[in-house]
C-alpha cells in the first residue's frame, strides 16, 4: 500500500463507532470512505454528524467489502457477529479493527486466527485501555525496574449495566454476549496480561485459570452470572487476581495493582526503591481507567498505532494474535467454574 491515505469502512453505528470515527478523522493518514449499517438511516445519521461528505454508506456488508477504496474494516457491530465479520474481512484481504471481544467461543476464535494467517492481514483488537495514560505509565515503570520483577497482578473490572446500554438485549444473553468477561470483564483480563509482561510492549501469556462465578442477577434480566473470580497463572510464574463484576451497586471501578520485589504500584500511587527515604506513596497525576464512558478511552492512541503497524508493515502488541491468549482466558473462567477445577491454556491448537 503505497497511498498516502487508507480508507477506513466503519461497520456498525452504535457506542463506539463515533469515537473510531473521530480517531480516523484525525489521523492524517485515513479518511472514512464507507459506514455500513443494516439501517441505512442510521449510517446516513452519523455521517452527517461528523460531517462525512464523500462517503458510501452500505448496508451490505460484502458490498462494502468488495470496494477497492477500502484498506482497512473498523468492527464496531454487535459481539456475536465479529467472528464471521473478521472472516470475511480477511479473505478480502482488509486489515482489520476488531472490537472486543472478538469471539463468543472457541471455535469461531481458531477459525478467525485460521482466516487472518492465511490472508497475512494485519490486525487490532480493542483493548483500548493499553493506551490509556495510567497503563503507559505503568507499564513504563516496569520497564524501568521501579518495582523489579513483578510477581503478582490484581485488576477488577466493576461495571453494573443495564437496559441503559445500547445492545442490552443481546448483551444480556449468553448466546450473544457471552458473560460477564467477555461483555467487558475481558479488558481486566488482558490488563493483567500487560502488566505481567516485563517488557515495554509484551503481554505475558495465562497458562492457567481456576475461577468461580456467582452474583445477584442470573435468571432476572442476565442469562449469565453477574460476578466471576479468577486465580490465574503465567508463563513466566507470575500469579494474578482478576474479577469481572456487572452485580455491583456503585459507579464504574477499574483498580489495579502490580506487585514486584522492589515496589508496588496501585493505580496511580507508586512504592519504589527508586525513590530513597520515601514516607508516603507518591503519586502520579495521570488519567485513570475510571469511566465506562467510551469517550474516556484513548482511541486515538490505538488508531494512530495500528496505522503506524500498516505504513510500517509490522504486527501490532494488541493484534489478534496476542488477543487470543486473553480470550482464552476468559472463555477458561466460564470452564472451570463450571466443571469445577483448573483450566490449562492454550486451548486452541
Amino acid at each position: 500500500m503505497g497511498r498516502k491515505k487508507y480508507g477506513v469502512g466503519i461497520v456498525g453505528t452504535g457506542w463506539v463507532s463515533s469515537e473510531y470515527i473521530k480517531a480516523f478523522q484525525d489521523n492524517p493518514q485515513t479518511n472514512v470512505a464507507a459506514i455500513c449499517s443494516r439501517s441505512k438511516k442510521r449510517g446516513e445519521e452519523k455521517a452527517r454528524e461528523f460531517g462525512l461528505r464523500d462517503v458510501q454508506i452500505y448496508t451490505d456488508y460484502e458490498e462494502m467489502l468488495g470496494s477497492s477504496s477500502l484498506d482497512i474494516v473498523c468492527l464496531c457491530s454487535p459481539n456475536f457477529l465479529h467472528a464471521e465479520q473478521t472472516i470475511q474481512a480477511a479473505k478480502a484481504g482488509k486489515n482489520i479493527v476488531i472490537e472486543k471481544p472478538v469471539a463468543l467461543n472457541l471455535k469461531d476464535l481458531k477459525e478467525m486466527r485460521d482466516a487472518v494467517r492465511t490472508a497475512k492481514i494485519k490486525t487490532v483488537v480493542g483493548f483500548v485501555l493499553r493506551w490509556n495514560p495510567l497503563f503507559e505509565t505503568i507499564k513504563s515503570m516496569i520497564e524501568n525496574d521501579f518495582i523489579g520483577n513483578v510477581f503478582y497482578v490484581e485488576a477488577d473490572y466493576q461495571h453494573n449495566i443495564g437496559p441503559w446500554l445500547r445492545g442490552w438485549e443481546w448483551t444480556r444473553r449468553m448466546e450473544t454476549g457471552g458473560g460477564t468477561f467477555l461483555v467487558g470483564g475481558c479488558h481486566a483480563m488482558d490488563a493483567i496480561r500487560w502488566f505481567a509482561g516485563r517488557k515495554r510492549f509484551e503481554a505475558e501469556d495465562i497458562v492457567e485459570v481456576s475461577a468461580y462465578s456467582g452474583g445477584h442477577r442470573k435468571g432476572r434480566d442476565l442469562e449469565w452470572d453477574g460476578f466471576s473470580v479468577a486465580l490465574v497463572k503465567f508463563r513466566n510464574g507470575a500469579l494474578a487476581k482478576v474479577s469481572s463484576n456487572n452485580d455491583c451497586v456503585m459507579p464504574y471501578g477499574f483498580p489495579v495493582s502490580v506487585f514486584g520485589d522492589k515496589g508496588t504500584i496501585k493505580d496511580n500511587r507508586i512504592w519504589s526503591h527508586k525513590f530513597p527515604g520515601q514516607k508516603g506513596w507518591v503519586q502520579v497525576p495521570t488519567i485513570l481507567p475510571d469511566s465506562g464512558e467510551v469517550t474516556h478511552h484513548p482511541f486515538q492512541g490505538e488508531v494512530d498505532h495500528f496505522v503506524k503497524c500498516i505504513i510500517e508493515d509490522s504486527n501490532s502488541h494488541c493484534d489478534l494474535e496476542s488477543a487470543i491468549n486473553t480470550h482464552e482466558a476468559c472463555i477458561a473462567t466460564r470452564l472451570s467454574s463450571e466443571k469445577g477445577k483448573p483450566i490449562k491454556l492454550p486451548l486452541l491448537k
